[in-house]
């Protein structure tokens, strides 16, 4: 269950780190696709392109960790 404080009544500060923490745990895109039925073809086709999409972002970091890719720049704050 996610848990989100209000401070000093600052509801907009609140509403953001509440809709940031449930970005992160992948609230969003469970709700928009229990909105429509999903076919069991199409479900393991989304489920094979999320596999590969893990598969090749665990490669790439792997390779930058081998020195085979530059590493990712840090934004600037």
């Amino acid at each position: 269950m996610v848990q989100i404080f209000v401070r000093d009544n600052n509801v907009d500060q609140a509403l953001k780190a509440l809709k940031k923490k449930m970005q992160r745990e992948g609230s969003f895109r469970e709700m928009k696709r229990h909105v429509h039925y999903e076919k069991p073809s199409e479900k393991r086709a989304r489920q094979k392109a999320e596999a590969v999409r893990r598969a090749r972002k665990l490669a790439r970091k792997r390779a930058q960790r081998e020195g085979l890719l530059p590493m990712p720049k840090k934004p600037g704050r």
